[in-house]
């Protein structure tokens, strides 16, 4: 008989378990599995250190509570109660109609992981899954930004990728915002659950979807293969700003491959000397160098990595401010970064919008937006 036990990742980390952005577990087999929280692992025998588990476990891993940065406007609900938050968004959803202030008041104001904590206790008590309850009950804009907040991160990468390619015509922007901003350890983990979730590789989708220098540089940010070391070869750092003038401005024509391996391989500092060596030979900062020797995809991926390597809070600030100015909102853009970014850095986000446009991101949004979408996006902005 089949029995079942709950195990925190803290527990493990207790007993000498390797717990990260993941959960490893070493089997007495010498081979090691890497599950995300919620995944299931059915093992014979399993043991490390003073933990141990009998023959036929179930071991069902739960996320911890914390947040997944520092510098998030969402962060861990005191005195949280996974049951009492299920009985919350059952009260909402019962009836003719749904409360959807209800719905913000608990999703928008808890971590990533008490969501999946939510998700996991709605399913027990419910015997359906919280999502899909959810995206029959809720439309429109709100119900995007619910469903985004009710995913894990790397799944919810995923999904959006996905939805950028599928279909007809690719949304280019979101291929660039979200592989030229990750670190090589989310991306690797993104490719993973892309082609566990479509039996395809995110690789194969990208080189069906695109084309020409845009897709070999999505192609190389997908390799996950950046440097991240803290390490600068002053020697090289000239050498390469030397490489990329004379692969654009020094010549007619431009060598976009010369771009591509200095940009998607070397880690931060190295290319922050780069970029002071190339201003310094050139005249010109690397970013009016792009504007002007390339256009359309390639410039905008380019510019993007850049940005992102100098400040990546002010890149996501200008992707905001830019998806809400002048006529209309791009609310696939608005979305997708208060979404992924609620926990992560939006305090900077917002202090970096704040300094680029003399205006708060807050009043933005208010301004931009309406209802219940306009309500729950004001909480994830973190208020003025």
């Amino acid at each position: 008989m089949q029995r079942e036990r709950r195990i925190l990742p803290n527990k493990l980390h207790q007993s000498g378990w390797d717990v990260r952005a993941a959960v490893r577990y070493k089997l007495q087999s010498s081979a090691t599995l890497t599950l995300s929280p919620f995944d299931e692992l059915h093992v014979d025998t399993l043991s490390s250190g003073q933990l141990s588990a009998p023959p036929v476990w179930k071991i069902l891993i739960l996320p911890t509570m914390a947040a997944i940065g520092k510098r998030g406007t969402v962060t861990e609900a005191a005195g949280f109660n996974a049951e009492a938050d299920v009985q919350s968004l059952r009260e909402a959803m019962k009836g003719a109609g749904t409360n959807e202030e209800a719905v913000t008041k608990v999703l928008a104001y808890r971590t990533n992981a008490q969501r999946q904590r939510i998700k996991e206790a709605y399913k027990q008590s419910v015997g359906k899954d919280l999502a899909d309850d959810l995206s029959s009950e809720l439309s429109g804009n709100f119900r995007c930004v619910v469903l985004g907040l009710l995913m894990l991160p790397p799944v919810y990468d995923a999904y959006e990728l996905k939805t950028a390619i599928k279909g007809a015509g690719t949304e280019e922007a979101c291929l660039i915002d979200i592989l030229a901003s990750r670190t090589n350890a989310e991306i690797k983990t993104i490719n993973e659950l892309y082609k566990k979730q479509h039996g395809s590789t995110l690789e194969d989708a990208v080189c069906g979807d695109t084309s020409g220098m845009f897709q070999r540089v999505l192609v190389s940010l997908l390799t996950a293969g950046r440097d991240e070391s803290d390490k600068v070869d002053e020697a090289q750092a000239v050498l390469d700003a030397k490489d990329i003038y004379e692969a654009g401005e020094a010549r007619w024509g431009t060598d976009e491959v010369k771009f591509l391996t200095v940009l998607c391989v070397r880690n931060r500092n190295h290319l922050l000397r780069v970029f002071e060596e190339y201003q310094k030979i050139s005249g010109r900062d690397i970013e009016d160098s792009i504007k002007r020797e390339m256009s359309g995809c390639l410039e905008d991926v380019f510019l993007a990595i850049v940005k992102c390597i100098r400040d990546k809070p002010a890149f996501f600030a200008e992707r905001l401010y830019k998806s809400m100015k002048g006529l209309g909102t791009t609310d696939s853009v608005l979305i997708r970064i208060m979404v992924a970014r609620a926990e992560i850095d939006m305090l900077d986000i917002k202090a970096q919008f704040l300094k680029m446009y003399g205006k708060t991101l807050y009043s933005f949004i208010k301004g931009d937006t309406s209802g219940d979408y306009r309500t729950i996006l004001l909480q994830l902005s973190g208020g003025e």
